[in-house]
This record gives structure tokens, sequence and C-alpha cells, in this order.
């Protein structure tokens, strides 16, 4: 799947569902913040400048996710991972 049809996937399950999960695998303190890739299994791997220092990553993905999906931080929740580099994100309709 490319990044432009998950975007679009991902709209239409917010647009029907008012919420929308999804997996992510970030890589930090990369050299700029990015969409690599989505794997076969739907997983978006990132890139991420922040380091994994006192949740500057988790912070730096929220405020990415938000600005590549069009959406309010204050949607984005990490479900479960915080402390890992795969993470399981949620974000509902506001």
């Amino acid at each position: 799947m490319s990044i432009d049809e998950f975007k679009a996937n991902f709209s239409l399950k917010l647009q029907q569902k008012n919420e929308a999960y999804f997996n992510v695998k970030v890589k930090p303190n990369a050299n700029v913040s990015q969409i690599k890739e989505i794997t076969s299994d739907d997983v978006v791997r990132l890139d991420l400048k922040a380091k994994p220092v006192q949740g500057q990553a988790n912070e730096e993905l929220v405020r990415f996710l938000a600005k590549e999906l069009a959406v309010s931080p204050a949607s984005i929740k990490i479900v479960s991972g915080k402390s890992s580099k795969e993470k399981l994100i949620k974000i509902i309709k506001g």
C-alpha cells in the first residue's frame, strides 16, 4: 500500500467509524521525521527526528501524525507501546 492509499483509507475509516487504529514502527533519532513505508501487513514505518528520551519521540510522533493526517494532536492516543518502537495508535474524530 502506498502512503497516499494509507491516508485515504485512514480518512475513510475515521469518517465511517469516528475512530481509526493502526500500528506504527518508529526509528527515533533520524535526520528527518518522515513516513518511510507502509508494510504488507499495514504497519506504518516512520523515522522520527526526536530522541527516545523522556517521551520526546512520542511527542514528536503525535505532532508528526497530526500534521500528516490533518487531525488535532489531542485526537491521537498511543494505546500501547509507549516505551517501544512498535506502537498501536488510536485516532478519534474530533
